[in-house]
């Protein structure tokens, strides 16, 4: 074992439902992966390649604790999405066999700083902090793959009890075998990982006191509440 000159970080999870928990190693991101919130981001939602982008795996936020509106922005948004965890790694895998590699698949929210987002496009900037900051990762409970069909299913999200965003696994631009496939030829996947694989129409600012309750048909669910 290293002797290491600083205490080590403590190791990033997310719980695991009926016990355990699941470390996480590296949270990738998929980039307008709906139709719908393509076109209300302003932009053409053709098949191109799909993009990615990642948050730091203590940007982690679970157990339905509180989020803290973060500094440095004026409109912080939700984004709801499906989050598919890799329990077996490997690179170039195929569509055929994604499906294996996948251990089990939570509900999150990529809380985006959105103005801060929007700066760093207009300047051909990274997006590391519109979307990598503290707390910008709250996820559910993880649920083994087991008979789970992540080609359909609802997927919502409730702020202060009215929906804001409502749509299906089946309008995915790139469904999760593609996806596994696709980020498995840019960096070798590994056990641990976790992909957020995009978030329907309907994202919208939030402030603090708003209460934040999202779902998966067949998952389950998140909630924050944003002070």
């Amino acid at each position: 074992m290293a002797d290491y000159v600083i205490p080590a970080p403590p190791q990033a999870s997310v719980p695991v439902k009926g016990g355990g928990a699941f470390p996480v190693r590296r949270i990738f991101c998929v980039g307008r992966n709906y139709a719908e919130h393509a076109r209300e981001m302003g932009h053409d939602p053709d098949r191109e390649a799909p993009f990615y982008f990642c948050k730091p795996a203590d940007a982690l936020l679970t157990g339905g604790a509180d989020m803290p509106y973060p500094p440095g922005t004026k409109d912080m948004h939700h984004e709801m999405e499906l989050v598919v965890a890799i329990g077996t790694g490997g690179a170039n895998i195929t569509e055929a066999d994604a499906m294996k590699h996948i251990w089990g698949y939570c509900v999150g929210l990529d809380m985006t700083r959105r103005d801060v987002q929007g700066e760093a496009k207009k300047l051909g900037r990274p997006w590391d902090m519109g979307k990598g900051f503290d707390f910008s990762a709250p996820m559910g409970e993880m649920v083994p793959a087991g008979n789970f069909d992540p080609s359909k299913g609802k997927i919502e999200l409730k702020v202060n009890g009215k929906v804001r965003q409502t749509s299906d696994l089946s309008k995915l631009i790139w469904n999760i075998p593609e996806v596994i496939a696709n980020l498995s030829a840019l960096v070798t996947l590994a056990p641990g990982d976790l992909i957020m694989t995009g978030t329907p129409e309907g994202v919208a600012a939030v402030v603090k006191g708003d209460l934040l309750e999202g779902m998966v048909e067949g998952v389950g669910s998140v909630v924050t509440k944003i002070v």
